[in-house]
C-alpha cells in the first residue's frame, strides 16, 4: 500500500533481542515542517492490535531526514514471532503504512 503525500514513512526497522526484552531501531522519513507538522510517534504492535511499545518523538527533525530512533526493553509475548510498526505525524495522524517485522531471537 502506498504512502499518502505528507504521511510519515517507515524506511527500515531493526529488531534485536536483548537481556531486558527487544530493542527496535526505527528509521522514519517525513517532510517535517516544524512544530506544527512533524513525525511524533512510532509504535510496536502485536497481531491482535495490542500496543507493545511506543517511542514518542519530542521534536521535529526538519534537517535530519531520514532519522532513526530506538526503543529498548519491549516485552514480546511468548510465541510471538512477528510484530508490526506504525508511525504517526501531528497533521495526518497514524499513517496507512504498516511495517511487518519478523523477530529472530
Amino acid at each position: 500500500m502506498g504512502v499518502r503525500a505528507g504521511d510519515v514513512e517507515i524506511v527500515n526497522v531493526v529488531a534485536e533481542h536483548e537481556s531486558n526484552g527487544w530493542r527496535f531501531d526505527v528509521t522514519l522519513k517525513h517532510a517535517d515542517e516544524g512544530w506544527d507538522h512533524y513525525a511524533d510517534l512510532w509504535q510496536v504492535i502485536a497481531p491482535n492490535g495490542e500496543v507493545l511499545g511506543e517511542r514518542v518523538l519530542a521534536h521535529p527533525h526538519v534537517n535530519e531526514q531520514p532519522f532513526t530512533r530506538s526503543l529498548s526493553g519491549v516485552a514480546i509475548p511468548e510465541g510471538l514471532d512477528t510484530v508490526s510498526v506504525r508511525a504517526r505525524d501531528t497533521v495526518h495522524g497514524v499513517a496507512a503504512q504498516v511495517y511487518e517485522v519478523k523477530l529472530v531471537p
